[in-house]
């Protein structure tokens, strides 16, 4: 879903489709059918969604061509758009998730970029893959940050490769956790400041940003003034809460200034969530965002 900022410029709201297990292409179409009920609900021209694939499934989608042009061919049909993809959750049911010290984490990334390529709008110019938050802080020592970085430069390397061939880009946003190398925002900018930062930058769960930064509007500022791009804002606004304790990073990131984003991702509640109560929190979500002058792209944007 596509709204417009007073600014002119465009964000795109998509719902989180909740990772669960989906380790073929069946799996994963059965679950949009829900999200085609949540557009069908709003009465919305398009619905954009995040998409989880598990590591095995996403190499073979990324060498499949055949696979790819199915998976868009039911997007399509539903009218679901995919602007960004989920690498975050990588377990497929066992084992231990890989850092970003290991190379198995740029191979899943670099595979979901092949594939979000084929699923762009054709008038999109770029999509946007989300992942953890480097590694786990405990332990992490100094051969694992050098590991990092050779990986890192060599992650924007396919990525530049990928956006020579196709003519289209994609940005990975590194996202912030509590016991993660990436966590406060002088954490998270003393991690990212040599990597390549027209590629890579933040994916921002304001849950996050609001229980664990004091400041949540200075925090943002930090990450920005260091050249850091919030290439993804994740919230999980759940309709009739009244917690909202995200809401002061929302209008730093969507306010008067211009959004800092063009990607907003609305959270799952659970993995069973239902059409009505998903289109519940999109109608709140959407709500909260026309107080900041976001409209629907087909709606006038109200004077502020």
């Amino acid at each position: 879903m596509r709204l417009r900022h007073p600014s002119g410029r465009v964000v795109h709201l998509s719902c989180e489709i909740a990772p669960m297990t989906a380790c073929n292409l069946p799996a994963v179409i059965a679950q949009l059918d829900t999200y085609g009920a949540v557009r069908a609900r709003l009465g919305a021209d398009a619905l954009g969604v995040s998409l989880w694939l598990p590591p095995s499934l996403a190499a073979a989608l990324a060498v499949e061509s055949r696979a790819r042009t199915r998976l868009r061919a039911e997007i399509d049909a539903r009218r679901l758009d995919v602007v960004t993809l989920s690498g975050a959750p990588f377990d497929e049911g066992g084992g231990e998730t890989p850092s970003w010290s290991e190379p198995a984490r740029r191979e899943y990334t670099l595979d979901l970029a092949r594939i979000l390529l084929d699923l762009l709008d054709e008038d999109a110019v770029r999509g946007t893959v989300s992942t953890t938050g480097i590694g786990p802080r405990e332990g992490w020592a100094e051969a694992d940050e050098k590991a990092t970085a050779g990986i890192l430069r060599r992650l924007s390397a396919g990525l530049a490769d990928l956006a020579w061939q196709n003519g289209r880009a994609v940005r990975v946003g590194f996202q912030p956790a509590a016991g993660q190398v990436l966590d406060s925002p002088a954490q998270t900018v003393a991690a990212l400041s040599r990597v390549d930062k027209d590629r890579l930058g933040l994916s921002l769960d304001l849950g996050h940003v609001a229980r664990r930064w004091p400041d949540p509007a200075a925090g943002i500022e930090t990450v920005t003034d260091a050249g850091l791009a919030i290439v993804e804002v994740r919230l999980t606004a759940v309709a009739g809460s009244t917690t909202g304790a995200w809401r002061e990073g929302l209008r730093r990131l969507f306010g008067r200034q211009g959004p800092l984003t063009e990607n907003l991702t609305l959270v799952s509640r659970a993995a069973e969530s239902t059409a009505e109560q998903i289109a519940g929190d999109v109608t709140y979500l959407l709500a909260e965002l026309d107080a900041l002058g976001l409209a629907p792209e087909n709606e006038p944007c109200p004077a502020r």
